[in-house]
């Protein structure tokens, strides 16, 4: 979450370089050369001077505007704490973060955005880039689907590696030059920034994109049906609140600190948490998408980002709800007999968790193939 040295550097010679020339355009009144043009007055560099021009680069996020809470540091045994967990709750309170790459004009501005039936909004770590092309020819193409029009945006941090991150910048750089499909803001983008992820993705959803009718939220490894799930979206277009996927009920943290999803109490003592959607993949309203962003504005940041929007919903008094056609842990075949590869488990699906990028390509020309023949044992989809 900090910036790198090299970057700060550039940051305080940028400030140093812009007082001097400040103080050089001063100075020059006080020479004593006559002179037959009129000279332009410049005002004294002072210390109010330099502090709002410290503030305007605040604002156009070039200085770091968060720093670690060293409060945390006195809670019960956190030097025991693993390093991801203790860098969460030093940075816990941050919200706001210098944003890389943007692609505002993606719904065609705040008005226009009414027009998007659907956006995709598919969380991406930098170095995914095959994944990323395999969805753009696939689930994921800008395309109408029965009058429908579907919008595509990645989600991205940094590299956590400080040697291969300004290549991968470059490269979403190069991605977003030719696609326009990119948001990237810098944090490591790590399992426990996965709500930074999501809580900034809303932020940006509400400013340049608030119109879309429906968002797909979910990783770039699931497979998703989009013929699918805009049908089925189609036959929900009445229902104003709608917030579905693969339900988890009546779970709590996991304790144990050698799992991947390890939350101790110092992070919250809580032992239960509200339902919510397996973050794989979720479908939402743009009326639940609102109500998400309007209550994450005053909840603590959590490290596992859809226990997070559960506890948004739970604040707004909605319910998430249960989709058999959403797999966010694969496809569990009858018989082992049978291939959980064959496209007939897929047709009627509208999302599946685990691809790899070959699978993906396969099987969106497989689940649309005129000549596929399914019987009656490969009915999987249980409706809504």
């Amino acid at each position: 979450m900090r910036l790198s040295f090299t970057k700060l550097e550039g940051i305080i010679l940028l400030c140093v370089g812009f007082a001097g020339l400040l103080f050089i355009m001063h100075g020059s009144e006080l020479g004593n050369e006559p002179s037959t043009l009129a000279k332009p007055k410049y005002k004294p560099v002072s210390l109010s001077s330099l502090s709002a021009v410290s503030a305007e680069l605040k604002t156009l996020q070039w200085l770091p505007v968060c720093q670690e809470n060293k409060s945390m540091e006195s809670i019960e045994d956190f030097s025991k704490l693993p390093a991801h967990i203790q860098s969460f709750l030093l940075y816990r309170h941050c919200r706001s973060f210098p944003q890389i790459l943007n692609s505002p004009n993606k719904c065609g501005g705040s008005a226009a955005s009414k027009n998007v039936y659907l956006l995709l909004a598919i969380k991406s770590s930098p170095g995914n880039y095959e994944r990323r092309a395999i969805i753009r020819q696939t689930w994921g193409e800008e395309t109408s689907y029965e009058g429908a029009h579907v919008k595509r945006i990645f989600l991205s941090g940094t590299s956590t590696n400080e040697r291969e991150d300004p290549h991968l910048r470059q490269l979403l750089q190069i991605e977003s030059q030719i696609y326009g499909d990119i948001l990237q803001w810098d944090f490591h983008d790590t399992f426990f920034n996965l709500t930074l992820k999501q809580f900034l993705f809303h932020v940006w959803l509400n400013e340049y994109c608030p119109g879309a009718n429906f968002i797909f939220n979910g990783d770039d490894d699931v497979f998703v049906n989009t013929f699918n799930v805009i049908s089925y979206l189609l036959s929900h277009e009445a229902e104003e609140h709608l917030f579905v996927g693969q339900l988890i009920a009546n779970v709590g943290p996991i304790r144990e600190a050698g799992s991947k999803y390890y939350v101790p109490v110092q992070v919250t003592a809580s032992k239960s948490y509200p339902m919510y959607c397996g973050g794989g993949g979720i479908l939402m309203s743009k009326y639940t998408a609102l109500a998400i962003y309007n209550k994450s504005q005053d909840i603590q940041l959590f490290p596992i980002d859809d226990v997070f929007l559960g506890m948004c919903l739970e604040k707004a008094g909605l319910v998430p709800a249960s989709h058999m056609g959403m797999r966010t842990v694969g496809v569990h075949v009858p018989s082992a007999k049978l291939d959980s590869f064959n496209p007939c488990y897929y047709r009627e699906l509208l999302m599946v968790h685990r691809f790899v990028p070959y699978q993906m390509l396969v099987m969106w020309k497989a689940i649309q193939d005129p000549h596929l023949d399914c019987g009656q044992k490969f009915s999987v989809y249980l409706g809504s």
